[in-house]
């Protein structure tokens, strides 16, 4: 999404809702105290771009955001996900064969073959384990003949100026793994490390948490979620489409993407979150 098209969103969202941070609407969804048309605006993953591109256009628009930040990805990291996506964007060859690591070959012609490529690889990788992943896209980028950005996500001095800027800060594991493939142990590693790392460097709690993914019952199971509220966290935010009431499950709250082109579009969809 590009800054002109985010401040469109954000536009249509100042106008159409109640814009809360997540903290207040929690609290206030706890207590069944929510205004009506309140909502909340959510990041994951903590890209550089957040910081220096849709937290300005935030402010200007006088709202607030919660940012989860993957914190092992911090300070020149680089997510899988976006090695697959820049090894094949920029690689200079017709075709890349990755039939060494058991992924085809891909053609590098058009745009179009590139945004395939992406799309399958993806697909084929997402759910390997943490340590298998990081090694295929790695090898995967050599054999693309491509050198890889370092530049990203965000730093520490960047989730600093985003929390002066009056953003919320929400933990979002270390390394962005699946949980529900993890054990109890190592899940309860990556979301309590996530929360103790930016506490230590915000040095005021966190109380927020965003599953990686976030599918109920594929990305994370019932007892990651219980591992999230022994863990000390106020709630936690998944990926499944609807609208969070009054009584629901705190430690699952609901999310919606807004990414259609029209009002018209993003106003049905919105509409559609009511039934579910």
């Amino acid at each position: 999404m590009h800054a002109g098209r985010f401040d469109e969103i954000c536009e249509r969202l100042r106008v159409w809702f109640n814009v809360l941070p997540a903290d207040e609407a929690v609290q206030r969804l706890k207590t069944g105290s929510l205004p009506a048309r309140a909502a909340c605006i959510t990041f994951d993953d903590g890209y550089a771009d957040n910081c220096h591109v849709a937290v300005p256009i935030l402010r200007r628009h006088g709202l607030s955001a919660t940012f989860f930040i993957a914190t092992g990805f911090m300070d020149g990291g680089r997510m899988w996900n976006d090695t697959i996506i820049e090894s094949v964007r920029t690689c200079p060859l017709p075709e890349l064969d990755l039939s060494s690591l058991g992924l085809g070959c891909h053609a590098m012609g058009s745009i179009q073959d590139r945004r395939a490529a992406i799309a399958a690889l993806i697909g084929k990788i997402k759910y390997q384990p943490f340590e298998q992943r990081v090694a295929v896209t790695e090898r995967l980028a050599q054999l693309a003949h491509v050198q890889l950005p370092g530049n990203l996500m965000v730093t520490s001095d960047d989730v600093r100026a985003m929390r002066r800027a009056g953003m919320q800060i929400g933990a979002h594991t270390m390394s962005h793994p699946i949980l529900a493939k993890l054990t109890d142990s190592q899940a309860r590693d990556e979301i309590g490390g996530s929360k103790d790392f930016l506490e230590q460097l915000l040095n005021e709690r966190v109380g927020l948490f965003a599953y990686p993914n976030g599918k109920p019952g594929e990305d994370y199971a019932a007892h990651n979620v219980d591992a999230v509220r022994s863990l000390g966290f106020d709630a936690a935010f998944s990926t499944q489409w609807g609208a969070s009431r009054t009584g629901d499950d705190l430690f699952q709250i609901r999310r919606f993407t807004p990414w259609d082109q029209t009002n018209w579009r993003f106003g049905l969809r919105m509409l559609a979150n009511f039934r579910t």
